[in-house]
């Protein structure tokens, strides 16, 4: 049972992906077995470089051609750690002979099991303006709301700046914090994705006015569960 990994967008998430399968793995059966793990680190400047032209054909490519590896080198089903490149990410599983995982769907359902009805984004700019999230949540029954424009703006920078590099400053949690709360006064959210699978770097659980959905360690646990219906087949 082997997973593989669309990594390196960005760096820092990929390591918290990495170690968090394997942490989740052992806490679920106990055994001090380890998941076998497979990482193709793309480039992240031209991944970006695609999504910033608007490039999905492109982008597609290259994830099609990333999960390509994947499947060369033994996985049994595939992720991409990062939730800007979901944007295609319908295309890609359309085109691979892999199974694939989505961060957002998966986060869709979590959501639903909480009963949530209105849930505040943050992510990258681009995570933001795109509408693969408010689509996929729409659809279930949920809506999914914005920060205001400047404050899109600030989060982007911060992400882009500081936060994708390893970077936590308090003045930076502090202002994202005062981003949720506002919304959660406001807007009156149920509840706050970290679109961003490099926000809980800074944003944790408990620290806010509002619940947050930690994107990555939903993930995390959708392919530990995936992991673990494929050892159950194996031992059949």
């Amino acid at each position: 049972m082997k997973v593989g990994i669309v990594g390196g967008i960005g760096p820092e998430s990929t390591v918290d992906y990495y170690k968090s399968i394997i942490m989740e793995y052992q806490r679920k059966f106990h055994d001090d077995n380890y998941p076998r793990i497979v990482i193709d680190s793309v480039n992240m400047k031209e991944m970006l470089s695609y999504v910033r032209a608007r490039d999905w054909d492109s982008l597609t490519d290259m994830l099609v051609k990333s999960v390509g590896y994947l499947s060369a080198s033994g996985a049994d089903f595939a992720v991409i750690a990062s939730n800007t490149p979901h944007v295609v990410f319908d295309r890609v599983s359309s085109k691979v002979g892999l199974q694939m995982l989505s961060i957002v769907e998966e986060t869709c359902k979590k959501a639903r099991l909480l009963g949530w009805k209105r849930l505040g984004l943050f992510g990258t700019g681009f995570t933001m303006k795109e509408n693969f999230y408010s689509a996929a949540f729409a659809a279930a029954g949920m809506d999914i709301v914005l920060p205001n424009i400047d404050e899109q703006e600030y989060i982007h920078k911060k992400l882009f700046s500081e936060i994708e590099f390893g970077v936590i400053k308090n003045e930076t949690k502090y202002g994202l914090l005062s981003i949720a709360g506002r919304m959660c006064e406001e807007d009156g959210i149920d509840g706050l994705i970290l679109g961003c699978t490099e926000l809980p770097l800074i944003l944790k659980d408990g620290e806010g006015s509002v619940p947050f959905l930690n994107t990555a360690q939903i993930h995390v646990e959708s392919i530990v569960e995936k992991l673990a219906q494929l050892r159950d087949g194996a031992k059949l």
